[in-house]
């Protein structure tokens, strides 16, 4: 395997990744800032200790997590419901683009996994969110000229419903296609890759789509979530 296949590549592959929102606890209380601990969360849905020991040797998520650089995932981080910063990655996607968008995710990842912050602590999440997105938009990578949104602007967005339709539509769409669970990735609009896939399994595919020279369709869910067509054009990973 190479060790950066986006750069190693004859003809290193342009590509762009857009998060469809997936609610792992749809009926949690969207105005609790947080409902209990992750640890508390896994215990109960694979009925007791032990199943959830069972689980972890099964999954190997600190195994994995170490080969990917995460030392350390923290089972008792805060859980809630995530509607509103799902809502928050979209709104930025469509005002910043997906590079900015996929640089707050990636913060956002760490936030919660490692840190331990509930994603629905809005106060929390604007703080962080607004720092982040200032960062990725003043960088070199992105559109210099913008106004990044404050941390008060961001609280006010996160208390807000706006973007809610459309990722309540997306939810739905994910029912119709048949994903109940994630993490999965759909690849030329018609792959469905289990995300927990090793990373030699995203090279092979990538592979024959340098090989073939074009890509089957676009992305399934751009339009359901109201993002134009030259964000998605523009990529957010690649040469």
């Amino acid at each position: 395997m190479l060790n950066n296949p986006l750069h190693d590549a004859p003809r290193p592959i342009k590509f762009s990744v857009i998060r469809v929102p997936y609610l792992l606890e749809p009926d949690y209380d969207e105005e609790l800032p947080f409902v209990e601990s992750n640890r508390e969360r896994l215990i109960k849905k694979w009925g007791g200790a032990e199943g959830w020991e069972r689980q972890k040797r099964n999954h190997d998520l600190k195994g994995r997590g170490l080969e990917a650089g995460i030392p350390h995932f923290n089972l008792d981080r805060l859980a809630s419901n995530t509607m509103a910063s799902h809502r928050l990655i979209q709104h930025v996607s469509k005002k910043y683009g997906l590079t900015v968008s996929e640089g707050l995710y990636d913060r956002l990842n760490v936030y919660y996994f490692v840190e331990g912050h509930a994603l629905n602590d809005k106060s929390k999440l604007a703080k962080v969110a607004a720092e982040e997105i200032q960062k990725l938009v003043l960088s070199d990578d992105a559109e210099s000229s913008q106004t990044t949104m404050t941390e008060e602007e961001i609280l006010q967005f996160l208390n807000c419903n706006e973007g809610k339709k459309e990722i309540q539509l997306a939810l739905d769409t994910l029912r119709e296609i048949g994903i109940h669970g994630i993490p999965k990735f759909i690849i030329e609009g018609r792959t469905i890759v289990d995300g927990a896939c090793q990373s030699d399994k995203f090279v092979q595919i990538f592979r024959g789509i340098e090989k073939k020279g074009q890509i089957a369709s676009g992305p399934v869910f751009g339009s359901i979530l109201g993002l134009k067509d030259d964000i998605v054009q523009k990529g957010s990973h690649g040469a």
